[in-house]
């Protein structure tokens, strides 16, 4: 008896759009005048990734809470700077510009079109939807992101990879074990003790002040991971300087609570859906519809394309 290992693709969607977004002009519009730059790029990009890398199943992994209250709890400046209004019933708002929420809508229901299996969970960002159908995979794993953050999920052993976009979304770093020792000096795991160590205030993590990437990254060669690096501290015959140890000891209440927050969940109750890659669109009338309605339909022809086997 032979078995066929599938390889499966992640998009980390709402990065993805974004970066399609800025990186599509806006005068990009339906016959209506409503901007469609982001929707257009999005399936173009996902099309070209269909074409260059044949992924056997292919998810995108949606933002059902782009801001978890677990994680704000833990971390209360998490992302608090992107939040437009707060919410004590459900997710809170994300400042997002004007001319892309009106997109979003559109995105779904082109995806539900085709087929694509679309996965997002209460109380859950993508990116630990991402981790749990890593965790979950029995074949390689192609993660395409514009957020570093997954870069903790690279592994050549179980052949977990990161594309992340370089210029718009049509150029891709791919991103595996030795790159990030040449660019960071750590492996997947410990890119997380990294990002928890400098801070990242693009998602308003404080980090611990004084150690910034060089530093943190040479503390993790020296002590292997964070836990090694908390008994360092505890350890007066350990080489770590008098500031760094008294910078680190204060920041104890962080570091308890940081992992939590910066490594991605690999336990979410996910819904059942088919990951398989449709060979043509499940719903040809509703794409054609979309295509019609929003000006669509060199787009959409592309994306059934890349489709066929």
């Amino acid at each position: 008896m032979t078995t066929t290992t599938r390889r499966l693709m992640l998009l980390d969607t709402a990065s993805l759009y974004f970066r399609a977004y800025f990186g599509v002009p806006e005068s990009v519009k339906a016959p209506d005048g409503t901007p469609v730059n982001a929707v257009r790029g999005l399936l173009d990009f996902i099309g070209r990734l269909v074409q260059d890398h044949h992924p056997d199943d292919l998810v995108a992994c949606m933002d059902a809470d782009w801001r978890p209250h677990w994680r704000v709890e833990l971390i209360p400046s998490y992302k608090a700077h992107r939040v437009a209004e707060l919410s004590d019933s459900g997710p809170d708002l994300e400042e997002v510009p004007d001319t892309l929420a009106p997109q979003v809508p559109i995105i779904e229901a082109a995806l539900d079109a085709f087929g694509i299996a679309r996965v997002g969970v209460a109380g859950y960002e993508a990116d630990d939807v991402i981790g749990t159908l890593t965790a979950r995979a029995t074949g390689p794993v192609d993660i395409v992101t514009g957020d570093r953050d997954l870069y903790q999920l690279v592994d050549d052993a179980r052949a977990r990879r990161v594309l992340y976009p370089l210029k718009g979304v049509g150029t891709l770093q791919v991103t595996d074990e030795a790159w990030l020792r040449e660019k960071y000096g750590v492996d997947g795991p410990g890119y997380a003790d990294l990002a928890l160590l400098r801070g990242d205030p693009s998602d308003g993590l404080p980090g611990v002040p004084g150690i910034g990437e060089k530093t943190a990254a040479k503390l993790l060669d020296a002590y292997g991971s964070l836990a090694g690096i908390i008994a360092a501290v505890d350890d007066p015959k350990s080489k770590l300087t008098p500031t760094q140890r008294k910078r680190l000891d204060e920041s104890r209440p962080y570091l308890a609570v940081a992992p939590k927050v910066v490594k991605v969940a690999a336990d979410v109750p996910l819904p059942a859906f088919d990951p398989a890659l449709p060979q043509s669109p499940a719903r040809p009338e509703m794409v054609d519809a979309l295509a019609h309605r929003w000006g669509l339909g060199g787009a959409m022809s592309r994306l059934s394309s890349a489709l066929r086997p």
